[in-house]
């Protein structure tokens, strides 16, 4: 009976666990639907059922979660509405000063993001002649007030909120202290690896509330893909505004091009990316629906893609092509499936059993898996015939990095459709992987340029 009760423990924290991720649920509502579920539980017990077939039966009289969610909705239409203005907080909507805190702490670092881009300008540097300084310097312009809100906004420690600063401050002298020619690789490898190192920063500052926590990681993951999604939408509006202003403009014999480029699309950039943050934390689930639909949609598409590229490879022969461009899009497109994999791992149910989605999953990280071996062995040769570059170095790590992802998370998913692995375990694989990327983002901004002279 113990070890019954036991079994049920972990079974109703994993059931929370998921529930939890429905943000237009508050915790109130949570506890109401875990009261629900365990007096049901024990009805049956008392009827005779074994606790695993209890448990299973109770889920299933309270109909789905997401059935559940809508539900909660429509009962509560007043509390989503408000989602759509100044509301916040994972737990429902936020006291009103609470709020209004968050929209003006939110405004001054936007406010601070977009004077950060043009401050630069006081000491003669401007982005179209400077290049040099803007290419490495772009994500510590912008990313140290997005790290800030969410860091004021989780209260995080007094010793934490130093870890931030040191790292940012560390990531200013990598992208200043080295001598980078505007044609060197080097530069470019920062320009690509910082803002990726700045954003696991941005990480740190979100999950500071609880640092060690699974669950917290694989949330920074699907704030990533939130707040993507929001900047899209906000870059196209701002788009489209922008297209109005100079139609309007134009019409009265004045161009506005100088201001647009020069003030409204840096600054703009800049504070989009703190406000899309906001969005995310004060909107709550506003977005987060659209997860399993991207992930459903986009999912056989990447899939159908490889699997054909892998056809075309082998009917035709031809060999990868390994120069920089190449190298940059096969492993944009190797961190495109991995990260279309992790958004789809935030929206799963860890209670529903492995399906057909979950195979069309496990093809689209084989056929990822084929690519990166190809790739491998294609970067292997050319340094063995023509010795390393920055490029090869960096994009050979990166694959390996990548191999072991994908060769582990192919195993686990196998395993959880042959059902010998609980979801948990892909889950928690990914999570503890998310370091990996980091410290390597941080070894190819801070050794690479050294270790080959700079080039």
């Amino acid at each position: 009976m113990t070890d019954d009760r036991g079994d049920l423990d972990a079974q109703f924290a994993q059931w929370r666990h998921y529930v939890q991720r429905r943000r237009e649920l508050r915790q109130a509502d949570v506890d109401e639907l875990e009261d629900h579920l365990r007096g049901s539980v024990d009805d049956l017990l008392a009827a005779g059922l074994h606790a695993d077939e209890a448990f299973l039966v109770a889920v299933k009289r309270m109909g789905s979660l997401d059935e559940l969610s809508r539900e909660f909705a429509r009962e509560h239409s007043e509390r989503l509405w408000k989602q759509l203005v100044l509301t916040g907080g994972p737990d429902g909507p936020a006291p009103g000063g609470r709020s209004r805190r968050d929209l003006w702490v939110m405004v001054a670092c936007a406010v601070g993001a977009a004077a950060s881009v043009k401050a630069p300008e006081l000491f003669g540097l401007t982005l179209e002649d400077d290049a040099a300084f803007y290419v490495p310097n772009v994500g510590l312009l912008v990313l140290p007030w997005l790290a800030g809100f969410l860091a004021w906004r989780r209260r995080a420690a007094t010793g934490l909120v130093g870890v931030l600063v040191a790292l940012f401050a560390l990531g200013a002298v990598a992208a200043n202290a080295y001598p980078l020619a505007e044609d060197s690789q080097s530069l470019v490898l920062t320009g690509i690896h910082l803002p990726i190192a700045l954003w696991f920063v941005v990480g740190l500052a979100y999950v500071s509330d609880d640092v060690r926590s699974s669950r917290r990681r694989m949330d920074f993951v699907r704030f990533t893909g939130e707040w993507f999604i929001y900047y899209v939408l906000i870059a196209l509006g701002g788009g489209v505004l922008i297209g109005f202003t100079f139609g309007t403009f134009q019409a009265i014999g004045i161009s506005p091009e100088t201001v647009v480029s020069q003030w409204v699309l840096p600054c703009g950039a800049a504070a989009a990316a703190v406000v899309a943050g906001w969005l995310v934390e004060a909107k709550q689930s506003v977005v987060e629906n659209i997860a399993p639909v991207l992930t459903r949609l986009f999912t056989p598409l990447f899939t159908a893609v490889l699997l054909a590229f892998l056809v075309t490879l082998g009917v035709t022969s031809s060999g990868i092509d390994v120069e920089r461009e190449a190298l940059i899009l096969f492993d944009l497109l190797l961190v495109v499936v991995l990260g279309l994999l992790l958004y789809s791992f935030s929206a799963r149910d860890p209670l529903a059993p492995p399906g057909g989605f979950d195979k069309l999953q496990l093809a689209l990280v084989v056929s990822a898996l084929v690519i990166d071996v190809l790739v491998l062995l294609e970067i292997t040769g050319r340094i063995t015939e023509f010795g390393t570059t920055p490029n090869k170095a960096a994009a050979l790590g990166e694959n390996v990095i990548l191999l072991a992802n994908l060769a582990w998370t192919a195993w686990l998913m196998l395993s959880l459709i042959r059902r010998r692995a609980p979801f948990t375990a892909l889950e928690r694989w990914q999570t503890a992987y998310l370091p990996v990327y980091a410290v390597w983002a941080w070894v190819v901004v801070l050794l690479f340029p050294p270790l080959f002279a700079y080039l």
